[in-house]
């Protein structure tokens, strides 16, 4: 999984929600000004993405066009978003 195209940080358009994908197949989700909010593993099938959070909770997304699907929220490759002021 280390050189996956999809490792990296995913975050939605307001830079409210940070995703980190990182290369050891293991995420760190942050919200907000709250760090580390969720962690877990995860695996990419395809564009297909399954999350299993250290808590239980299981979730899954999807990667269309560059953008991953995930828990109703778009999220974006970092430094792709434009933000406005």
């Amino acid at each position: 999984m280390a050189d996956h195209s999809y490792i990296g940080m995913w975050v939605t358009k307001d830079g409210q929600i940070r995703q980190e994908l990182l290369p050891n197949s293991r995420y760190d989700e942050a919200r907000a000004s709250r760090r580390s909010a969720y962690q877990g593993r995860y695996e990419i099938r395809g564009n297909k993405i399954y999350y299993w959070d250290d808590t239980g909770f299981t979730a899954d997304g999807e990667f269309i066009d560059g953008v991953l699907h995930h828990g109703g929220m778009l999220f974006y490759r970092e430094g792709q978003v434009k933000r406005n002021p």
